[in-house]
């Protein structure tokens, strides 16, 4: 079951076309993973399909229901979160509050959400009280990831989670987004990290200068010649 279709988006920035009608789907339940380069188009996607950037043209369904067009919060209300690039967490509030902002549509006791948090980031349950912009980058990642949980997300957009981040650190987010997929949280992840992301994702898309390509379960890109040799690093043999 599609829990997100895209169908034919398109996305302009003045006279330049970012998104050129991409079209793909986001099965219930999966890890799905959008490679590029640079420019591609990626961060685009995310932010369009969480309401941060206009539709040019094209829909965006989510869980059967037409989001293009609506305001961020009305998304978010949905279920549809999304941990933006660079962390993005507010510096001069505690840990414990950045928390209490990522649940800030909800009028419920959110206790065993903060604690939830706390079990998969036992780091952030140490610094509960510390200024987030005093954690390490690792630690401001993991607290963008729990604060985007606070809303419950059946879909989970990830933006580039590993940008910036020592390589221990990385694998860290990569086991939490695995057990978080394990939850039962479906999550949509883009990445400049092609070879972790590949490894974790059930499908994957390669968007090129605002069009996607190449398409195929994550084992597949991750054995493909010409993906080696573009993302991952690889020469053609």
């Amino acid at each position: 079951m599609s829990l997100l279709k895209v169908m034919d988006l398109k996305v302009s920035y003045g006279g330049i076309e970012a998104l050129k009608g991409i079209s793909f789907t986001v099965e219930k339940g999966q890890i799905v993973t959008l490679i590029g380069a640079n420019g591609a188009g990626k961060s685009t996607t995310l932010r369009t399909i969480s309401g941060l950037v206009p539709v040019k043209s094209g829909t965006i369904t989510y869980d059967g229901n037409v989001i293009s067009g609506q305001q961020p919060q009305q998304i978010v209300a949905q279920g549809l979160c999304m941990v933006p690039e660079g962390r993005r967490v507010f510096p001069n509030l505690t840990v414990y509050e950045n928390l209490r902002i990522g649940a800030y549509l909800r009028k419920d006791d959110i206790t065993a959400d903060v604690d939830h948090v706390y079990n998969l980031f036992p780091r952030l349950k140490e610094r509960n009280w510390q200024l987030a912009g005093t954690l390490s980058g690792g630690e401001q990642q993991m607290l963008a990831v729990g604060r985007a949980l606070m809303m419950r997300p059946k879909l989970l957009m990830m933006d580039e989670p590993s940008l910036g981040l020592a390589p221990l650190v990385i694998k860290s987010i990569f086991e939490i987004i695995q057990t978080l997929h394990e939850e039962g949280i479906t999550i949509l992840l883009v990445e400049q990290n092609a070879n972790a992301a590949l490894r974790i994702a059930d499908y994957a898309f390669v968007l090129e200068t605002g069009m996607l390509g190449v398409q195929g379960s994550g084992h597949e890109l991750l054995n493909d010649p010409a993906i080696k040799a573009a993302y991952l690093g690889e020469s053609r043999k």
